[in-house]
């Protein structure tokens, strides 16, 4: 038997989209980042594409922001990000970290 997230060929896969589905209309992205809380001071824009909602034209604006305004002190900074609204702030203060 797989492990999660390991496919087993075409059903394997079609049993992954199932379950990405599932997840919900907020959740694009997929699962949490693996092996933990994502790095906003450090991670670059293929990094921040793994988390939920955050596709490359944002992960891109994050990455300026920092290089722009210097390290995130705080989470919660995201939100100064444009495109980063209360909403997907709070969908991704469990998976970040600075």
């Amino acid at each position: 038997m797989p492990r999660q997230g390991e496919s087993t060929g075409p059903a394997g896969a079609a049993a992954a989209g199932a379950a990405g589905a599932a997840d919900g209309p907020d959740s694009a992205g997929g699962p949490p980042p693996p092996g933990g809380k994502i790095n906003l001071n450090t991670a670059g824009v293929d990094e921040l594409e793994t988390l939920p909602r955050v596709g490359p034209v944002l992960a891109r604006r994050i990455v300026e922001w920092r290089s722009q305004h210097g390290r995130f002190e705080r989470v919660e900074e995201l939100d100064a990000v444009d495109g980063v609204g209360a909403k997907m702030l709070a969908a991704l203060l469990p998976l970040v970290r600075v």
